[in-house]
Parts: C-alpha cells; sequence; structure tokens
C-alpha cells in the first residue's frame, strides 16, 4: 500500500499580491508536489484564493479583522490542527509564524509536527509601520525557538533575523523559485501591452513593479526620473494609480498581467531602501528577459550579478545613471544581458528547485548544505 503523502498545512496572513503569497499559491499548485498542501489564511478573499481553489487545494479563511477576531482566528487554527493532524505546520511571514506557533502549541499535536517559520524580508525600518506589526516581531523573538528551523528566503533576510535575536538553532536558505514558462521573453505580447498603453514601439521604458509602501522607496524612483526625460516608466502595484503626476510616468495600479508588463519594457528598476530579502518580481522579471538595476538592498545584488547595475538605496542621482548608462549601452549589449538575466533564473532560481528543495525539509526535515551555505 502506497503511503499517503505528507500533509502540510500553511498559515499564511493573506492571499493578496505579493511575494509571500504567490511563493506559497505556487508551491500548493504544482503539479509535481509530493506532499498534500493545506492552506490557512488569517484573512479573506485573496487575489491568490481563486488560484488555490481552482486547483482543488484546500483552502480555509478565517477572516481576521482586528486583535479579537485574531483571537477566534487563533482558536480555529488550534481546532484545526488538531482535526487535520498535519504531519508540518509552515507559517508565512511574521502574523503567520506567530499564529502557527501559538496554535500548534494549544492543539496537542506539537511533539508529532514539525513547524517551520517563514522569513520573506531582511533589514526593516519597523518605525515606518505600526504597533501591531512591531509587537508581532517582538513576539516572534520571544518565541524564535519553537520552530523546527526558519526558513529565509534569502541570504540576507537568515543574517538580519539572527542579529534580530532570533534563537532558532537552524536557519535555511531557499530562495523564491520563479515560474521560467509562465514569465518568458514574448515579443507578440510586448506590442500587444505597447500598443494597448499607447507607447511607441521604439521607446525605452523602464518598469517599477512595487506597491507603494515606504520600503519600496518609490519618491527616489520618481526624484531619479526627473532626470530621465526620454524614459518612459511604468509602476505597477497597489497604490502606483495614485502617485504624484509625472509626464513620462505611467501608474497602472495592482494588475495580474504581469508577464505582459514585463515584456512591454526594457528594463527592470528596484529602488527599495531596505527590507527586501529576494524580491519575486525582480526574478519574473528577468526570466522574462530584461535586466535590472536595483539598490543593494537584501539580495538583488547577489541575483542581478551585475556590478554596474546595483547602486546604494537613497540616491536619486545614482539610480538615473545607471539606468541612462544601460539606455545608453548598443542594442546588442542590452540584449545579451536580458538573455543571461534569463539563463541565471532558470539555472539558479527555477521554480522546480524550490520546490524540491521545501518538500525535501518537508519530506525528511533536514537539507543538504548549498556550496553558498557550506563556505
Amino acid at each position: 500500500m502506497t503511503a499517503a503523502p505528507p500533509k502540510v498545512l500553511h498559515v499564511i496572513p493573506g492571499l493578496g499580491f505579493g511575494g509571500a503569497e504567490a511563493m506559497l499559491t505556487n508551491l500548493a499548485t504544482a503539479p509535481a508536489r509530493r506532499t498534500e498542501p493545506i492552506v490557512v489564511d488569517l484573512l479573506r478573499a485573496g487575489a491568490n484564493a481563486a488560484r488555490l481553489k481552482a486547483a482543488g487545494v484546500s483552502l480555509h479563511e478565517l477572516g481576521v479583522r482586528g486583535p479579537a477576531s485574531f483571537l477566534f482566528a487563533l482558536r480555529r487554527l488550534t481546532l484545526l490542527i488538531a482535526e487535520l493532524q498535519p504531519d508540518v505546520v509552515q507559517g508565512w511571514m511574521y502574523y503567520g509564524d506567530l499564529a502557527a506557533a501559538l496554535a500548534l502549541g494549544r492543539s496537542g499535536r506539537r511533539a508529532a509536527t514539525r513547524l517551520y517559520w517563514g522569513v520573506r524580508c531582511s533589514d526593516m525600518d519597523f518605525s515606518k509601520y505600526g504597533f501591531a506589526l512591531r509587537a508581532a516581531v517582538s513576539a516572534c523573538r520571544r518565541f524564535s525557538d519553537q520552530p523546527d528551523a526558519v526558513i529565509a528566503n534569502s541570504e540576507a533576510g537568515a543574517r538580519v533575523h539572527r542579529a534580530l535575536g532570533y534563537r532558532s538553532r537552524t536557519f535555511e536558505v531557499i530562495e523564491n523559485g520563479i515560474d521560467t514558462e509562465r514569465f518568458q521573453p514574448d515579443r507578440a505580447a510586448r506590442a500587444a501591452m505597447r500598443s494597448a498603453l499607447s507607447i511607441d514601439a521604439d521607446a525605452a521604458v523602464a518598469i517599477l513593479p512595487a506597491r507603494v509602501d515606504p520600503m519600496k522607496d518609490h519618491a527616489t524612483f520618481l526624484t531619479a526620473l526627473e532626470r530621465l526625460p526620454r524614459i518612459t516608466a511604468l509602476a505597477v502595484g497597489l497604490g502606483t494609480e495614485r502617485l504624484p503626476g509625472h509626464p513620462n510616468l505611467i501608474g497602472l495600479g495592482a494588475r495580474d498581467d504581469m508577464a505582459a508588463l514585463y515584456n512591454a519594457a526594457d528594463l527592470m528598476v528596484l529602488s527599495s531602501a531596505y527590507g527586501e530579502g529576494f524580491s519575486t518580481v525582480l526574478g519574473e522579471a528577468m526570466a522574462c528577459g530584461l535586466p535590472a538595476v536595483v539598490t543593494d538592498v537584501g539580495d538583488s545584488a547577489r541575483i542581478v550579478a551585475e556590478t554596474d547595475m546595483v547602486v546604494p538605496p537613497r540616491d536619486p542621482a545614482a539610480l538615473a545613471q545607471a539606468i541612462e548608462a544601460f539606455f545608453m549601452k548598443p542594442a546588442g549589449e542590452r540584449a545579451a544581458l536580458g538573455q543571461a538575466a534569463r539563463a541565471r533564473m532558470a539555472r539558479d532560481f527555477s521554480l522546480a528547485r524550490a520546490l524540491e528543495r521545501f518538500e525535501t525539509l518537508y519530506i525528511e526535515g533536514a537539507l543538504e548544505p548549498t556550496m553558498e551555505g557550506a563556505a
């Protein structure tokens, strides 16, 4: 008789647009998976919920709206763990990690169930955010000896959280996996999207795919754009439709057609001031054949692996200079950079590689160290 696949219960504080949400959805819906995923969304009706439901993934939406409802949701999560008896409970981000630890501890199943936490950011500036997030991070630090391992999506994230006081004996780094079949160069999509946005076929286009949030530092990007009058910029993500007006800026808001939007551009820009771990949108854009200019935050410089495409954070002049330098390169050199970007994603950061590493950890309880981890 074939043994049943291990049950992995994932706890995430929402299924909206975002790197963690996309990574979890990709893992849970992967046809080649060897585990049975169960997803618990602390909120309700996120953008990725429909994908999970369509794939037949068991999804429980708890509808948290504040501190009181969080306590009610925690009780429901505790009962779910006791009823479903998962082999693994995986938290995602601070609220998900905290809820996973507390509920598993109360369920009576801690001894039979492995617990993993998921760290998705690096050096956050928590002063820019509310009391609830700061309290959650403080609680995670306090309970950080509870998980069997903390899984960071970047080397920077693992390093920062050790320094922050996380006491887990084991940190694993599993970088985001990029679906290089969904995100790939597409000339037809490029032409169609440029036509839809009324952008000339030969225009120089840069794309900044990031929600409006202090860590993403749109202000630096907009200041850099003042020095780049010949560049058309696409800003994509929640809140970008409300960015201050600029003659060569198109603010598109949140979109679900990112592959086509990447293809409409020539260059990806990541202007973050802090907090990035492994940026999912950076990997997606590179898989579509876009070179990227990034700030030296999190693992971005390691991912890009092009020293002249990395600039200091909060430096509009340096950002503008790097963008302009890219567009001054000969067309053949720009194309070669794009091909190298896609090859790097397919070789080192594929979705299949990330899925295999997650599931090896879930099934076997340990990972072989990578060459970088062993160094």
